[in-house]
């Protein structure tokens, strides 16, 4: 039977045999019980945006709308071969970023 030995496995302390902190720990700042600060002491307190500034324009919303639907046409009539030109990857490519924009325009609606 083997000796047992303090450590694990790569030099691992054995669970619930440890000696404690190796390196001191940063002294807290003062101004709270304990290790809490407040917020707006820290710097970590950001004050809500007003209603006002959170609301978009009315003309947000029927222009994203128009968008989605203007990218979706010009790839749908890229395909009937409706649009000059015969079929283009520009009409693609075009209609792939008017569709794009649409997309980041409604992460940005409130």
């Amino acid at each position: 039977m083997a000796p047992k030995t303090t450590s694990g496995p790569g030099r691992a302390q054995r669970k619930g045999r440890s000696e404690g902190r190796a390196t001191a720990k940063a002294a807290a700042p003062t101004g709270g019980v304990g290790r809490y600060t407040p917020p707006e002491q820290s710097g970590r307190y950001t004050r809500p945006i007003p209603k006002e500034i959170r609301r978009s324009a009315r003309w947000f919303g029927p222009s994203m709308l128009f968008l989605m639907i203007f990218g979706v046409l010009m790839i749908l009539l890229n395909y009937l071969t409706v649009l000059p030109g015969s079929v283009s990857i520009w009409y693609l490519v075009a209609g792939l970023v008017v569709i794009f924009v649409a997309f980041m325009m409604a992460t940005r609606y409130h």
